[in-house]
């Protein structure tokens, strides 16, 4: 099995895991955690690099109040009980998007979390928090276009590096794989510039429900895939001389 150096997630289906059972939204927001907690641990002992989870978009501050202040709350509950094996299995936490909007105590409590594993160095657990893909784009062409005014670039050095510099994964590789959960089959505004050449899988198993063996089922399914970025098959086979 190939494992992927970086792989992403887009955690769907916890809503419907919910209502499927007659519970509140929040029951499988909770049970998603769970879940959370199982594909990070089995992550870094395949050996991901990695591990991008989309946890709360920048459309979802548009959900009920109650929702989204649910959200916030486990978050910092998981950072807060995570904390130990983060320690142990050497994880790293990181976090993308627009974190000045996180609510006080979550954003403290994501902060204190990665000062505490800024030294591990098995796997980088990535979070992608009040994220959105258009937006980090529009965000990284505002500071490009305000270096460019001040005159510290010209608008000549503008190529895909300077614009990978600029985005908020500037300091990881692009997706290998990227999974989605509970059958929906788009990106919903996710890793829009870094997923050009990653890998898709979808998969119909909810959020909650998705364990260790749907998580070894993609990466296997990720491992027959002949990856190309635009060259040929005959190409990959012929070496370079």
């Amino acid at each position: 099995m190939h494992i992927p150096k970086h792989l992403a997630i887009i955690m769907d289906g916890n809503g419907r895991w919910a209502r499927n059972r007659q519970l509140p939204r929040l029951a499988g927001h909770a049970r998603g955690v769970e879940t959370v907690r199982t594909v990070v641990q089995e992550c870094a002992r395949l050996g991901v690099e990695y591990l991008t989870l989309y946890a709360f978009s920048s459309e979802n501050w548009r959900r009920p109040g109650d929702e989204v202040s649910g959200l916030m709350s486990l978050l910092a509950a998981f950072l807060r009980s995570e904390l130990a094996s983060m320690q142990e299995y050497g994880i790293r936490l990181s976090a993308i998007g627009d974190l000045a909007l996180l609510p006080e105590q979550s954003r403290r409590v994501l902060q204190e979390t990665m000062e505490a594993t800024a030294s591990n160095d098995k796997m980088v657990l990535n979070l992608a928090l009040s994220y959105g893909g258009r937006d980090e784009i529009i965000r990284a062409m505002a500071s490009i276009g305000k270096k460019i005014e001040t005159a510290q670039l010209s608008s000549l050095q503008i190529d895909e590096a300077l614009i990978c510099d600029h985005l908020d994964t500037r300091s990881l590789p692009d997706p290998d794989l990227l999974i989605r959960t509970s059958g929906e089959m788009r990106i919903s505004n996710f890793l829009l510039w870094q997923i050009a050449y990653s890998e898709l899988v979808f998969t119909d198993v909810l959020w909650p429900d998705f364990g260790v063996e749907e998580l070894h089922r993609a990466i296997e399914e990720f491992s027959l895939r002949e990856r190309r970025f635009g060259l040929t098959g005959d190409q990959l086979q012929t070496p370079e001389t």
